[in-house]
């Protein structure tokens, strides 16, 4: 009890930093089935390119596509695994590292055992991220097979109705590697945002939620969605939800 109520402000901090981010991939998720967003229109597209993929022979720019995107998340793994090595060396010379903050101009002096907690919860955010870049390569893997398998233009014993089943299947293997790079994305703006904590709580609670204002701005209102979502036609951004939802 003592060290909850010495330390009370620093552990509601902690538990509005997993609000907001638990919060936003819900209501991401739940707002993107009937609103055009990123992950939704870029979904739409990655189908049309298994559509497109499925009329040449020549296969040779969709796997070097789906190894480009591979690629950018091995990056983010090896990365993930060097900002973990930091943490822990950091973690082992705590002592140190308390006495440089303490030099630092409006940073909150927090207890030792505070501040390990705080660089544990740093190691947990960025673990996540390593297993969530980890397994979007993997599933970048499972679609270059599938770009593998794909029929052959001129493929009599394959009707159309398996074309078009196997172009869907294909893109949804591909949206969802992007949604886990998507995830580990985010794992990094919130795990950047754990570093105002060691400045001051409420920093941190307010870095959390402008993370969560700078992403939703990118993923529901930005200039590229516009872009992308941009057609001649009269077709309302609802219904290109309720597509996409379907």
């Amino acid at each position: 009890m003592t060290f909850v109520e010495s330390n009370w402000l620093h552990l509601v901090a902690a538990l509005w930093f997993i609000v907001c981010w638990g919060g936003y991939t819900r209501y991401a998720i739940w707002k993107g089935r009937d609103t055009a967003c990123l992950a939704s229109v870029l979904h739409l597209y990655r189908e049309d390119w298994m559509r497109r993929m499925l009329l040449r022979d020549n296969r040779i720019a969709d796997a070097s596509v789906i190894g480009n995107l591979e690629r950018n998340a091995s990056f983010f793994a090896s990365s993930t695994l060097i900002i973990l090595a930091g943490i822990l060396t950091v973690l082992g010379a705590s002592d140190r590292a308390l006495s440089l903050l303490a030099d630092l101009p409006l940073v909150q002096q927090a207890s030792q055992g505070m501040s390990e907690i705080k660089l544990l919860c740093l190691a947990m955010v960025f673990v996540y991220a390593f297993f969530t870049f980890s397994w979007c390569m993997r599933q970048y893997n499972f679609a270059a097979i599938l770009v593998g398998s794909a029929p052959m233009v001129g493929e009599r014993h394959v009707s159309e109705l398996e074309r078009k089943a196997f172009a869907l299947r294909a893109a949804r293997v591909i949206s969802m590697a992007a949604n886990q790079f998507n995830f580990g994305l985010r794992s990094y703006y919130f795990g950047m945002t754990m570093l105002a904590w060691f400045v001051s709580p409420w920093l941190f609670m307010l870095m959390s939620a402008g993370v969560v204002l700078v992403l939703y701005r990118r993923e529901f209102h930005s200039d590229v969605l516009e872009v992308m979502v941009y057609t001649p036609t009269e077709t309302p951004l609802p219904e290109v939800g309720r597509e996409i939802a379907g």
